[in-house]
Order: structure tokens, then sequence, then C-alpha cells
């Protein structure tokens, strides 16, 4: 027997789930790195930042081509205007501090900036955008004296304007970007004008300014959009988290519940053989000394005794086969031996049984049946094991000279049903859940002193699920019990209509005294 135990344990395991602990501290840790991230008060400022500056430096390396041709065509066409002009040295000088730019974005796109370094790299980064607009104002103190008119002026604005806006572009994911980085473009052309008092300087410093102003407003309100849509994104990486967390948990939770299940499983299959075997001894020897087949037995109370053993050794295999039912039913190896029945004759049959005991409380029972009814497609035993569940639990907590009634008849959806209904104490509403859960007994029950296991009615749910039938328990504390066992017209063999509001014809009435 323990070699048997012994193979079995192990073939459960291979079953189970054997990376217990890896699991456990997987989810652990999830865990405790979400629940962190989620409730960390300072966490949204710095990851936001970070993830700006890496947006920005993102944006700066795809638009690294743009810049120089930018340079070089408003060089073409400065020359183009101005032949004479110094656009070389400047060229040289966009270029370079563009350059720079480039390095400074690669090099943080190389390395992990940390919430420490964030600050310092905003520095870095916004210095070079300051040398951009020191670049573009060096081009805004170009001056043509050969030029006649306003052309080189309205040329100098055009390539400013083109300027700013490609900047405000690559900057809108650096904070103040366009404003610190444009300053020197609006100071120099605002010292310019002030020394000169030439209308047209004046007017591209108010342009130059203007422009500034207009583009930083956009930028800022990009800006903000995209921190509110990384917010939501954000907060939906949060919520995924959490779902895959909560999945984790939900997994492992299943897997101690199917291990749990397992071991109830091999410890029932267990118990249903160790306890079985030596009761089957004593019921047969209780019952030999009982009916004194090897001789009498002098002493009275020892008759007795041999019956009280027999009683108690038929309620305790009772209660095993229920447990057993119940442990088949829940792990699916509950198998319907179907076949054609008479709902009627199991009914009929089930009364006969429960004769004896319901004439020592003087019960009264009603048969109200229908006179025809088709043979349903069901297992006769569960379908016997439903009806005398619920004739047992009837008698049992029917107070003494009271009665019961069984209906068999059709539903209105062209089913049948057994209805057992009874005028005992009944069941609190509040009790009803506790009553159809395994095990669970109510306040009546606990009192009576006809005490069961609590696992009939759950049984009953059980085995009319595997039939697609239905269980319905109505009850009104000190008005009685109605229990109703529902199978579905698919199980009917022979098509009828649906019947419905026809009272049920009562046969016969039983008393016992």
């Amino acid at each position: 027997m323990v070699m048997s135990n012994g193979a079995s344990a192990s073939a459960d395991k291979n079953i189970v789930d054997l990376s217990r602990s890896h699991r456990n501290k997987a989810v652990s840790k999830t865990v405790r790195a979400t629940r962190e991230r989620l409730q960390s008060t300072g966490r949204n400022a710095s990851a936001f930042d970070r993830d700006v500056l890496a947006m920005h430096v993102n944006t700066v390396l795809q638009g690294a081509l743009v810049t120089p041709f930018f340079v070089a065509i408003v060089t073409a066409v400065g020359l183009y205007i101005n032949p004479t002009a110094n656009l070389f040295g400047w060229a040289l000088l966009a270029l370079s501090v563009h350059a720079i730019n480039i390095l400074i974005a690669r090099r943080a796109s190389r390395i992990e900036i940390t919430a420490a370094d964030t600050a310092k790299w905003h520095r870095r980064l916004l210095i070079g955008q300051i040398l951009i607009g020191v670049g573009w104002a060096v081009f805004a103190l170009q001056d043509c004296t050969s030029c006649s008119g306003d052309g080189y002026y309205f040329y100098q604005g055009m390539a400013l304007l083109v300027a700013i806006s490609i900047s405000a572009m690559n900057s809108v994911m650096l904070r103040q970007g366009v404003l610190f980085g444009f300053l020197p473009l609006v100071g120099t052309p605002l010292v310019t004008a002030f020394l000169s008092r030439h209308p047209l300087d004046i007017g591209m410093t108010a342009m130059a300014a203007i422009a500034v102003v207009f583009f930083h407003y956009i930028s800022q309100r990009q800006y903000r959009s995209n921190l509110t849509l990384m917010s939501y994104q954000s907060e939906k990486d949060d919520l995924i988290a959490e779902l895959e967390v909560a999945k984790s948990m939900s997994d492992e939770a299943r897997r101690r519940a199917e291990d749990a299940n397992l071991a109830k499983s091999r410890f029932l299959a267990t118990m249903s053989h160790e306890l079985r075997t030596p009761l089957n001894a004593i019921l047969g020897f209780s019952e030999v000394m009982n009916s004194e087949l090897l001789g009498p037995l002098s002493n009275p109370t020892y008759r007795e005794y041999a019956a009280d053993i027999h009683r108690s050794g038929e309620h305790l295999l009772n209660l095993i086969n229920e447990i057993l039912d119940l442990s088949r039913i829940e792990a699916g190896r509950y198998e319907l031996n179907e076949e054609a029945l008479s709902l009627l004759d199991i009914a009929e049959d089930c009364i006969g049984m429960v004769q004896l005991r319901a004439s020592t409380k003087s019960i009264v029972i009603h048969e109200q049946f229908e006179p025809t009814l088709p043979q349903i497609w069901a297992d006769e035993k569960a379908i016997r094991q439903v009806v005398l569940n619920l004739l047992s639990n009837a008698v049992k907590f029917t107070t003494q000279g009271g009665e019961i009634t069984v209906k068999v008849g059709w539903t209105a959806g062209g089913g049948q049903y057994v209805a057992v209904k009874d005028n005992g104490p009944g069941i609190p509403e509040e009790e009803i859940p506790v009553v159809l859960s395994a095990f669970g007994q109510g306040s009546i029950a606990i009192k009576s002193a006809e005490q069961g296991t609590g696992l009939g009615l759950p049984i009953v749910q059980a085995i009319l699920a595997k039939h697609d039938g239905q269980f319905v328990l109505r009850s009104k504390l000190r008005e009685g019990t109605e229990a109703i066992a529902i199978l579905p017209a698919t199980r009917i063999l022979q098509s009828l209509p649906a019947v419905e509001d026809t009272a049920p014809v009562e046969r016969r009435r039983k008393t016992f005294a």
C-alpha cells in the first residue's frame, strides 16, 4: 500500500507545476516593482523628463541633414544676390555649431540618462540651441552695401523665419529651447536697430521677436500635448502591468487550487478503499449478530449494541459515498449511464423507500402526478438519487404530523419536473446560499437531532447540471420548503407541446399513521 501511494504521488507530481518556487519569486518581484512604480510620488516628472530628452535627441538625429541642406541653400541664394558677401565664414560657423549639436545628441543617445543626469543633459542641449541662435545672429549681421533696394532685407527675413521654424520643430521636446536658442537672434538686430534707427532694421527686429514668441508658444503647446499623450501611455502601461500581475497571481492561485484539488482527490481515493473495506466487515458482522444467525444472544443489551453498531456503520458508509460522489462530480469523473426511464415510476419508488420513516413521524404524503408523461433520457441511478435526497430532506425536517406534497409534471418550457414541498420550519432567506453549498447547513438543521452531512443538495445540483437541468429551492421561515428538480425539454423522448397553467392531477393520497 505504501508503494502504491508513493507511485500515485510521483504521478501527481508529474502533473503539477514543479517550478513553484521560481514562479512565486517572479510574481513577487513583479508585484513589488509594479507597486513601487505606481506609488512613487516623484516618478512621473523624472521619468517624463528622461523620455522628453530622449524624444528630443531622436528628433535632432533624424533631422540631422535638414540644417546643412538649408544652410547650403541660404548661402547659395545669398551669393547669387550679393556675390561679394562673406557668407562662407558664416556657413562654416553654422555647420560647426550644428555638428556640435549632433555630437551632443549622439552622445546622449548612446548612454542611459539617469534621473540625476537629466538636468545636466538638458543644460547641454539648451546650450547647443543657444549656439545655433548665435550662428543665425551672425547671419543677421551680414550686410550688403552694394545691394540696391530692399531685396537683401527680404532675403534675410525669409531665411531667419525659415530657420526659426526649423529650429522650433526640432526643439519641440526641449523646454525653452526656442526661446533661449533665439534670444541672441533677437538681441543682435535689436542692438543694430537701436544704433542705426533704420526702419528696415526695426522691422527686422520686430519680425524676429514676433516669430520667436509665436513659435515658442506653438512649441510649448505641442510640448504639453506630448506630455499628456505620454501620461496616457504611462497609465496604459501601468494598467497592462497591473493586469499582467493579476494574471500571474490568478495563475498561481489556480495552480494552488489544482494542487489542493489533486491532493483531495488522492485522499478521497485512498479513503474510499481504506474505510469502506473495514466498514463492510463491521456492517456484515453486526448484521449477523443482530439477526442472531449463529445463535441467540442471551443478553438483550448486546442485541441493542449490535443494532447501534449496524446503524452507525450505515450512516458512516452513506457519508463516505456522498463525499465520493461529490468529489467525482467536481473532478469531472462522474459518468452518466443514460437510458429511457419514467420519472413517475422513479418518484413512486422513492416514496415507497421513505414510507417507514414517514410513518414513524405520522407524516401525510400527497402525490400530485400528471396522468401520462413520456419517458426521459437520463441516468436512472442519478435521478433516483436526486428524488430520494429531496424526499429524505423533507421527511427529516418536517415536524410530527406534518404534510409533504410530491408533484411530477410538465414545465412551461416542455420539460419535466419533480417538486417536493413540506410544511416544516422552513429556511431563512439569507441561509439558502449556505444550504446549497457543500457541507453547508442552516441553523434549523444544526439544531435538529437528525443532522446530515450537508452534501445532499449540492449533489442534487451537480447531477441536474450534468443533465443540463436546473434546481430551484424556495423556502419561507415557519411556512415550509419547496425543492424543484427540473429536466429540460431536450431530455424528453416524446415531443409534446409545453403545458401552461395546467393543474396536476392528484392520483392518490397516502397517510402514514
